[in-house]
């Protein structure tokens, strides 16, 4: 007898056995991003940049860069926020940058969410997008445009489309990561 099927067999019945230790709940803070959370978020979006298609990125981001972005948005008023855990672990951030650098588009955003791996899968995604849809209407963003990878991404396409936004265009074939062309699908909600 396999020592699998043993332990299977010698199990008391549920009725019998102690009830199990729930799990913990997953708890976090939404606050503001701070410069001391960068190291925290560098290495969740560098996690992206070797492991998915997500990012287009193909090289790790530098601190120095993620720094100098960041302070960008900060001075340009857009929101950039993270998610805390109790102990002070950064679970995931959310920020929207400029559509464009020309002023036309000084009214549209493009919205960026990414999750540490241990806090996907818990409705963090959506706590996220949710409080960026409404920073951005607070800074005055009438648009908000996700541009997400045509693979790999169908989980941030059902996200987004549950809070409203809509297809809009799609891009084939515009980037090339792991040996393997990538296309782009725009979508665009309105904060009017």
């Amino acid at each position: 007898m396999l020592e699998e099927e043993y332990e299977t067999r010698r199990r008391l019945p549920r009725r019998l056995r102690s009830p199990e230790e729930p799990e913990a709940p997953f708890s976090y803070m939404l606050r503001d991003a701070r410069i001391a959370d960068l190291p925290h978020i560098l290495a969740i979006y560098n996690h992206y940049v070797a492991n998915s298609t997500v990012t287009f990125d193909e090289q790790p981001t530098r601190l120095r860069e993620l720094r100098a972005k960041f302070q960008h948005l900060v001075k340009l008023g857009m929101p950039y926020l993270v998610a805390e855990s109790p102990s002070g672990g950064i679970l995931g951030y959310a920020y929207v940058a400029p559509w464009r650098e020309r002023a036309a588009y000084r009214y549209t955003g493009e919205s960026s969410i990414y999750l540490g791996p241990a806090a996907t899968g818990k409705g963090l995604g959506r706590v996220l997008l949710a409080e960026l849809i409404e920073r951005s209407r607070a800074v005055g963003i009438k648009e908000l445009i996700a541009v997400i990878a045509d693979q790999g991404a169908e989980a941030s396409i059902a996200l987004h489309e549950s809070f409203g936004f809509r297809e809009i265009g799609r891009m084939g074939r515009v980037g090339y990561k792991f040996e393997r062309w990538l296309g782009t699908i725009l979508l665009q909600k309105s904060l009017r």
